[in-house]
């Protein structure tokens, strides 16, 4: 399995400005530049680091889920959300965290299972184990 996505900037550093495609046309032409991903600037478009975000929430989700359904367990709902954190690390741009915070609706399950498959869908996801980075989670059971 191989996932495909494109970058063009334009422009130098600051002044640039750049658009992503995905090759499965989940979105094209998504711009970004330089005032959205260093200084937080309003208005359309992405950061890579949001991009990162989407994709961990989105791994983690899959993750537990195949967690619960290993273990018994039928979720109803998973919601993640990933926040990362970019800051400088010896004076460059560095993903620096991760942080997952999880709601699940999961009948039959108690919190101390839960917790435990939270925690190794956490370690076992794909994109965790991309991520160089410290991982964190808060993980919330709903009745």
């Amino acid at each position: 399995m191989k996932s495909k996505a494109k970058a063009v900037w334009t422009g130098g550093l600051k002044d640039g400005k750049g658009v992503l495609d995905a090759s499965t046309g989940a979105f094209t032409q998504l711009p970004y530049d330089f005032a959205k991903r260093f200084e937080n600037a309003a208005g359309p478009g992405t950061t890579p680091e949001e991009l990162i975000a989407a994709a961990h929430a989105g791994c983690f989700s899959m993750a537990l889920s195949a967690e619960l359904g290993k273990a018994g367990f039928a979720p109803t709902r998973i919601t993640t959300t990933a926040t990362v954190t970019l800051e400088p690390v010896d004076g460059k741009p560095t993903v620096s965290a991760s942080h997952l915070e999880t709601s699940v609706v999961a009948p039959g399950i108690d919190a101390a299972k839960f917790a435990e498959l939270a925690a190794g869908a956490k370690a076992g996801c794909v994109i965790s184990r991309l991520l160089n980075t410290n991982i964190s989670l808060d993980a919330k059971l709903e009745a």
